[in-house]
């Protein structure tokens, strides 16, 4: 952690409201809602966070609208951390923007950076997932379980593994079959 006076202060607020944040029930939206809206740098309307979450700064994290977060989420926005709309987290994700010298003496200075992280519209992103510092994650991605995304994904494909990897593009075919399930899920909830 930084020793600068200002990022010491954010960092307690953060620390404060999230421990507020995960001492909430599920009998306390609107307390967890107000909470969420201050913790944040921004949060669009539609949100949903299941606590346990864990973060440091988090004043550099901006949340578009009809956003899900499930339990033990980890996001440390030493550097901006940018989610655009309709984006859920799975249970485990963990999001990184600081990074450390590799070279020990240096970094035994206690110097980090901070590389932003973007994830665009309608993102999935697996249970247990590692998003490290500087990464894009492009608009109508799927990312696997268990991946660990080091380097850009582009717009509209499904990567996965370690390292995560473009397995293959997000088609016409994938979106007929998954309306159609929509729609038998919808006339059997109406019987």
């Amino acid at each position: 952690m930084s020793s600068d006076e200002t990022l010491m202060k954010e960092n307690a607020k953060t620390r404060r409201l999230t421990r507020l944040l995960n001492a909430t029930t599920e009998e306390e939206i609107d307390k967890r809602n107000r909470l969420c809206k201050d913790l944040f740098g921004h949060i669009g309307e539609s949100f949903w966070i299941e606590p346990p979450f864990r973060g440091d700064y988090a004043n550099n994290i901006s949340i578009g609208n009809n956003f899900y977060m499930n339990y033990d989420c980890i996001i440390m926005a030493v550097g901006k951390v940018t989610i655009g709309d309709n984006v859920f987290l799975a249970p485990r994700v963990s999001i990184y923007t600081a990074g450390h010298p590799i070279d020990a003496e240096s970094r035994n200075t206690l110097l980090e950076f901070g590389k932003p992280v973007t994830i665009g519209n309608n993102v999935w992103i697996g249970g247990n997932t590692v998003i490290t510092p500087g990464v894009t994650i492009g608009d109508d991605v799927v990312i696997g379980a268990g991946s660990v995304v080091t380097k850009d994904i582009p717009s509209h494909t499904i990567a996965v593994g370690v390292p995560c990897k473009v397995i293959r593009d997000i088609t016409d075919e994938d979106k007929t079959y998954w309306q159609e399930q929509v729609r038998r899920y919808q006339d059997y909830r109406n019987l």
